[in-house]
Formats: structure tokens, C-alpha cells, sequence
């Protein structure tokens, strides 16, 4: 039986302070490693963090942030992602990492994925939403999906919103991904009140798994309020931030869960061992799919 360990890391980012925030994630990645696990995926912008005071309309706040938060986001030829990239490549794991990629003067929604020998391929999400473009630059739509053979399966990786692209969608189900990362930045904003809320997101992650016939592994921060209270800012009304948020999930091929979920406020790492072959036999025996692009036609999508 094919079975590899996988992990979903549920945790806060350590706000606007990269090498505070590359230390937590070094430390996650030694625990889940620890743990047996050979995938391990950490949340959307796990570094520095999501920055949430773009739902705020607060100029003043705004100013200020976009500074700390440029100032604290990561180069892909730097020494954070480098050092990272040391310790999976010590550990032999693969790992799925969400961050704020700075690039001259732009900042870029950015995902990696770092092989066990410490190679590392990143992804630019093509078309951030309304107010995340407030912060973020797109990236390239053309760009190739981040899907790679990682031994052990074909792993592929999206950020976020990029779940509601068809073209994206449909880019990765023709890269033939066995187990995808779909990477969340938490959920804070009118928590439990719009359409955005957990339950939604949650949701994605199952419909996904069960359209491309793949494992969804889930990683989710948790934003609790306090992480906003400590930065030594000039705060505007914060009503609309409400804590927790956390929901990461691992989800089977058919949708089902496959780990017990922590608490919405709880840090942690859920594990999982996934029988690959079981995205073998749910493709064979699964209706042929049939994938919408973005001009409204239909394609038949064959599988690798």
C-alpha cells in the first residue's frame, strides 16, 4: 500500500516579523518532520502574515503597514526562504509554504513548494481580489501551474481565491496533481457573518478534492484579534476583526475528512496517511470530467 504521512499546519503568523516568522516555521517543520510526515503545508502568507487592515479603510493604518508589511516580505533569492529551504532539504520532506513575496517595489501573493532536496519553485497568484490588489501586484496569468513530482506523489499548490479561477483550476487537473495544497490566510473579517466564512472555505476544499478526484490538504491560520493589538499601531475601530478562524482540514478524493480538525483557535498540526492509490481507483471509476474555461466553452480534461 502506497500511504504517505501529510501534514496541515493550523497556526498564527508571526506578524509582520520575518525572522521571528521564519524560526516558528523552521520549528513546525522540525515537529511535523518529527511527526513522520513527508508533506507539510503551511497557510496563504504564513509570512509575515495576512494583512488584514486592508478591510479596515483606514488610511492612516494603511500608510503605515504597507511600509512594515513590504519591509517584512520575503525575496525569493533571500536568506529566510534559503534557510528554510536548508532545513527541509536536512529533514528530506517536501514543504508547501504561503508568503509575501517582495519583487523591486511590488509585493506579490506567493506560494513554494520545497522539495526534499531543497529545490524551490514559486507560483505568483495571478489575480488577487479587490482589496488584496489594494497591497499585492498580480502575477502572470500565462504562468505554468505549481504542480511538481515529489517522489513520493504529484503535489500542486493554490492560494486562496485562485480556488474560484476555472482557468486555474483547469490548469491543474491537466498537470495530473495527486494531492493538492489549498493554501487560506484565516478568517477574521465579519467572521461568521458573510459569505466568506469558514463554512464556505471549508466547503471549496471538499468540492475540489472531490472534482479533480485528489487530496486536498488544507492549511488555515488562525488571526485572533490580539495578533493586531501588539503591533504598536495606531488602531482604528476594529470592530469587524473577530478571532480564530483556524479550519484546517485533510480531505479524501470522495470529500471525506481523513484528520481530526482542531478548534477554530487552537495552533496545531493535523496529520493524515493518504493511500495514493486511491486517486487511481476514484478516477477510473468516477463520471469523465468535463471543465468550463473562462471563454465559457467546455474541454474535455484528460488525466495524466
Amino acid at each position: 500500500m502506497n500511504q504517505t504521512r501529510v501534514a496541515a499546519v493550523q497556526a498564527e503568523p508571526k506578524w509582520l516579523n520575518k525572522a521571528a516568522g521564519v524560526d516558528h516555521v523552521i520549528e513546525l517543520i522540525e515537529t511535523a518532520a518529527d511527526a513522520g510526515a513527508e508533506l507539510i503545508a503551511f497557510p496563504e502568507t504564513m509570512l509575515p502574515g495576512f494583512p488584514w487592515w486592508m478591510w479596515l479603510n483606514s488610511v492612516e493604518w494603511g500608510d503605515e503597514f504597507r511600509a512594515r508589511y513590504q519591509a517584512n516580505s520575503l525575496t525569493i533569492d533571500g536568506r529566510e526562504l534559503a534557510a528554510i529551504s536548508s532545513v527541509v532539504k536536512a529533514r528530506k520532506v517536501c514543504v508547501s509554504l504561503g508568503f509575501a513575496e517582495r519583487s523591486r517595489d511590488s509585493v506579490y501573493l506567493a506560494q513554494a513548494l520545497i522539495s526534499a532536496s531543497g529545490d524551490l519553485a514559486v507560483a505568483r497568484k495571478a489575480r488577487p481580489t479587490g482589496l488584496e490588489q489594494t497591497v499585492f501586484a498580480s502575477g502572470a496569468a500565462s504562468a505554468p501551474a505549481l504542480v511538481r513530482d515529489t517522489g513520493f506523489a504529484r503535489v500542486g499548490v493554490l492560494g486562496g481565491a485562485d480556488h474560484n479561477r476555472a482557468d486555474a483550476r483547469a490548469g491543474m487537473r491537466s498537470a495530473g496533481e495527486q494531492v493538492h495544497v489549498a493554501s487560506w490566510s484565516g478568517f477574521t473579517i465579519c467572521h461568521g457573518d458573510i459569505d466568506t466564512s469558514t463554512d464556505i472555505v471549508c466547503a471549496t476544499s471538499v468540492r475540489y478534492a472531490i472534482d479533480h478526484r485528489v487530496f486536498v490538504i488544507a492549511p488555515v491560520a488562525v488571526v485572533p484579534v490580539r495578533g493586531w493589538e501588539v503591533m504598536d499601531a495606531n488602531q482604528p475601530d476594529r470592530r469587524l476583526l473577530r478571532g480564530g478562524g483556524g479550519v484546517a482540514r485533510i480531505i479524501g478524493p470522495s470529500g471525506q475528512e481523513l484528520a481530526q480538525p482542531l478548534p477554530e483557535g487552537e495552533e496545531g498540526i493535523i496529520y493524515a496517511d493518504l493511500n495514493l492509490n486511491l486517486t487511481r481507483v476514484v478516477r477510473r471509476t468516477a463520471a469523465p470530467l468535463i471543465t468550463p474555461d473562462d471563454r465559457g466553452s467546455t474541454a474535455d480534461i484528460e488525466w495524466a
